[in-house]
């Protein structure tokens, strides 16, 4: 039996899990080669083109002196995931397919990927960080809730990163990494999102937004930087709450709290499950909010499942999606659309979430630029092509972002997704390019949240040798 100090350790960290990591994943810790083989030639050549970015991968007959996880035939990636904690399986869905429809238009450049799980069951970071330092050329696609315990070990080892998620701040714009999701320590990336909240669309609100959040240190930094950019957009966080991260038996007190304190606007870094629960306790106290940002992590089909119709039909919630195309519209994306169909091919039964979009497009960049390098594929040359991209979408997966920016990259676009009773829809929020709205301000943050960790931290450079 786990000690309380064991227990309440292990709930801290599932707290972080769900607060802040949209989900890792894979289905087991070596079945990627399998899968990725037996993929292989399954069907004949397939089109090698995605989206507007033309062909991605492509047949070749490498060869030259090999580098870490790197052969004449493979190469080797690692997909961080904290699966055997969450049980979700997106991440290394999005790998098997991504990796299966490359290999079978020849992979890069003749070499076949090869996708290795590296399960943290959410504490085990550092000793999956230990194995892709020995085996993999890069990490790509993946991500974990604490994921800033094992950056400085990734540096040590000269590891690129071209992650689909990034939570912690020692890991968000940290060097070596190439992220498709603008994320930085010195911003916050709903600026632009809050913003429209409080000044356009409920204005009334302003002066009476709420935040709650699980009672850990990474949902405490968060909490500290949300209570910042709602000032600096002329809104007043007049309720801070925190909730216990073994969770919450009954909801009528915050639900009280909030009402009695004339919460008009509240912000919620939690577990769709828990704010569903939330939500129905206010709504039968009969308190109407002007809107819930229920989180990128409510966005799917299982929070309107768990939520309801008459929660749905009575609350407001609403989330930013932060310039990645909506799900529910993948008939006006075709690179979103040609997602759905790779899914239906080599995935059959898995569902295309908003983590996997993320992951997807990751895997998209270290794909083309490895491509671009020729035979002699090493990881400071698949780095710094990837860091060349100046108008980056992923082939249409979302609005253009500089990835050549390696400080402060900034939201420029966000879009804004409504959950109602019928199914999730873009809200009114005056879009001015395409899905998106690309007007977000962007203000540097003053207080101390940390920052990301660099080569110089553990006394590496990119002038050394093991990058070429």
């Amino acid at each position: 039996m786990r000690s309380p100090r064991a227990r309440r350790t292990l709930a801290v960290f599932a707290t972080a899990a769900v607060l802040l990591a949209t989900a890792c994943s894979s289905r087991g810790d070596s079945a990627e080669e399998d899968d990725n083989q037996a993929a292989t030639n399954q069907s004949g050549a397939v089109s090698a083109s995605f989206g507007d970015l033309g062909p991605i991968c492509k047949p070749g007959t490498p060869s030259g002196p090999s580098v870490q996880g790197v052969t004449d035939k493979e190469i080797k990636v690692g997909v961080v995931s904290d699966v055997g904690f969450t049980k979700n399986p997106e991440f290394i869905d999005a790998a098997k397919v991504f990796t299966s429809w490359c290999n079978d238009a020849g992979g890069v450049n003749g070499r076949k990927l090869v996708a290795v799980t590296r399960d943290t069951r959410m504490l085990e970071v550092r000793q999956r960080m230990a194995e892709a330092c020995r085996e993999d050329f890069a990490l790509v696609g993946g991500g974990g809730a604490m994921d800033g315990m094992a950056v400085r070990d990734r540096l040590e080892c000269l590891l690129p990163e071209f992650p689909g998620q990034t939570v912690q701040v020692e890991n968000q714009g940290s060097d070596l990494q190439v992220s498709v999701q603008a994320a930085t320590a010195g911003y916050w990336p709903y600026e632009g999102f809050y913003t429209w909240l409080v000044k356009e669309a409920f204005p009334a609100s302003a002066g009476a937004v709420g935040i709650i959040g699980g009672d850990s240190p990474v949902s405490k930094s968060h909490i500290g930087r949300t209570e910042e950019s709602l000032r600096i957009v002329g809104a007043n966080p007049t309720y801070t709450e925190l909730y216990p991260p073994t969770g919450v038996a009954d909801w009528t007190p915050y639900a009280q709290s909030i009402k009695t304190k004339g919460v008009r606007g509240l912000i919620f870094h939690g577990d769709y499950n828990s704010l569903a629960k939330l939500e129905q306790v206010l709504t039968t106290l009969d308190y109407k909010l002007d809107w819930i940002d229920a989180n990128s992590s409510a966005y799917s089909p299982a929070f309107l499942e768990v939520a309801g119709k008459r929660i749905l039909d009575y609350q407001n919630n609403v989330t930013d999606l932060g310039g990645f195309h909506p799900l529910e519209l993948a008939d006006s994306s075709p690179a979103v659309k040609q997602i759905t169909e790779l899914y239906a091919k080599y995935a059959p039964g898995a569902e295309v979430t908003f983590p996997a979009l993320k992951a997807f497009s990751a895997w998209l960049l270290f794909a083309k630029s490895a491509v671009a390098c020729g035979e002699g594929l090493t990881r400071k040359c698949v780095y710094e092509t990837a860091a060349k991209e100046t108008n980056w979408t992923g082939g249409g997966i979302q609005a253009p972002i500089d990835l050549s920016v390696r400080t402060g990259v900034t939201v420029k676009c966000f879009n804004v997704e409504q959950a109602t009773s019928a199914g999730w829809k873009p809200a009114d929020f005056g879009p001015t390019s395409g899905p998106y709205r690309c007007n977000a301000p962007a203000t540097k943050l003053s207080g101390d949240y940390g920052r990301p960790t660099t080569l110089a931290d553990v006394g590496k450079t990119m002038d050394d040798p093991r990058l070429n």
